[in-house]
């Protein structure tokens, strides 16, 4: 996860296969980003749905009574940040790779993209919200950064201490 990745040379049937599968394992766990060097490919491929769905506590409660919106899946290949605002967000951030751990993490509150879509077509977005933090934080993830790089170095350190106990105690729960 700390590697910068290696671009997408060719989009071929395997590129898009995996994209398919990152997304329903996104989408199972469930999360809103995700990232290929989380499961373990070093491929600048990131998937994204910001879209209010069943699972996602954070929706379930800004979302009591309204119905379902539908899936809005984002797929990206090769994404570039070319802009981000100077006004910045501090908002509660998780990762799939580190699960059970939250923070607040300021970024911009708006950023644009530069990408390939499935098809090999260039693109363009301009984000704001939710959806610019979530470009920023799998952005970072292919960049090989995490979010608690963000994080002072005393909140960082106290994050990495936790996530050592919860290896710890993992391992000795295997091991009875």
């Amino acid at each position: 996860l700390k590697k910068k990745c290696d671009p997408v040379e060719e989009i071929n049937d395997e590129i898009k296969q995996l994209l398919d599968e990152m997304l329903k394992t996104m989408y199972k766990a469930p999360g809103i980003g995700l990232a290929a060097p989380q499961i373990g490919i070093s491929k600048r491929l990131i998937v994204m749905d910001v879209s209010p769905r069943p699972g996602l506590k954070r929706y379930q409660e800004e979302n009591k009574e309204k119905e379902e919106i539908k899936p809005n899946p984002i797929l990206m290949i090769n994404p570039e940040i070319t802009w981000v605002s100077k006004e910045k967000d501090t908002d509660e951030e998780g990762c799939l790779s580190i699960p059970g751990i939250m923070a607040n993490v300021t970024r911009p509150s708006s950023c644009k993209v530069k990408y390939l879509n499935k098809n090999g077509e260039s693109r363009k977005l301009h984000a704001e919200g939710l959806l610019a933090r979530c470009i920023q934080h799998e952005s970072d993830h292919i960049n090989g950064v995490l979010f608690i790089d963000h994080l002072s170095k005393t909140k960082k350190d106290i994050i990495l201490r936790k996530i050592k106990k919860q290896q710890k105690e993992k391992e000795e729960t295997t091991q009875k």
